[in-house]
């Protein structure tokens, strides 16, 4: 997760790189590559190549947002050399970070910077924020989806399966689902993880991978010892909660996750239509 100050620093740095082409802001293709933590412009290429493409896709003209141009760069003993440059768009460069390698914090950022059309470092921050609890509930998604199906080849059908997650939710938080659901204002027809902040999210995740894994490991069958089994996992993530000084009944509810989901997907259509 990233820090205010780190998010100030990247967005000093994406701020100060922009410069003005015919009116318009663009950034250089080889600072945007220092930007985003490439190291090599045969590897930046690959990723300018895809965002090309994903422009072309969409019905935009690539020369409009792709601009070939030349520069000067020193080599040495004040010899200079001229090498092939792109001045990108705001929404070239959106794409270039929508198609770089996630993995790297700067591309995660990028894809912050350049989606939200204000100069703002608060509210890229509060977007980054938002993105990674989407991200960490569709993760969640998944993997009791795969819990699921590890249990029903073990004899746990979806009853069976709905009151092992929900002993382990009141593992995790000390209260029922009906009483948790109360307490923080969660709708009885909508899952409760759609109204958890992300560290909870991602505490149920971590409790339901490890009873995945555990199940098989241990060639547990049926509802009681698979039921023990979430139970345990559950606990042991609270306790690691606990003695991090995070009470996961105590936690503030957060904004329902598709409420928000659907903002950041309005927000990127707006990059589309720029």
């Amino acid at each position: 997760m990233f820090k205010s100050e780190e998010i100030k620093v990247l967005f000093a740095n994406f701020e100060n790189a922009s410069a003005e082409f015919e009116g318009v802001e663009c950034w250089s293709a080889r600072e945007l590559q220092k930007l985003l933590g490439y190291t090599l412009w045969q590897n930046f290429e690959k990723v300018l190549a895809k965002s090309k493409n994903a422009c072309e896709h969409v019905g935009e003209a690539v020369n409009n947002h792709f601009i070939d141009v030349n520069k000067m760069v020193e080599i040495g003993s004040g010899a200079h050399k001229q090498i092939k440059d792109i001045l990108l768009t705001r929404y070239a460069c959106y794409l270039v970070a929508q198609n770089g390698d996630s993995q790297k914090s700067q591309i995660a950022f990028a894809q912050s910077y350049f989606a939200v059309q204000t100069r703002r470092a608060e509210i890229i921050e509060q977007r980054i924020l938002e993105t990674e609890r989407v991200e960490a509930r569709a993760k969640l998604r998944e993997t009791e989806k795969q819990l699921s199906g590890v249990l029903y080849e073990r004899g746990v059908d979806d009853k069976g399966f709905a009151i092992i997650r929900s002993n382990g939710d009141k593992a995790l938080f000390r209260l029922d689902t009906v009483q948790l659901k109360r307490k923080m204002g969660v709708p009885q027809n909508r899952p409760i993880a759609d109204f958890l902040p992300t560290v909870s999210i991602k505490a149920k995740d971590f409790a339901a991978a490890m009873t995945a894994e555990n199940v098989q490991i241990k060639d547990l069958h049926g509802v009681l010892a698979i039921e023990k089994e979430h139970i345990d996992n559950n606990l042991g993530v609270r306790k690691i909660m606990i003695e991090r000084g995070l009470a996961p009944e105590n936690l503030p509810p957060a904004e329902d996750v598709q409420k928000v989901e659907r903002r950041l997907k309005t927000e990127e259509k707006k990059v589309l239509q720029k």
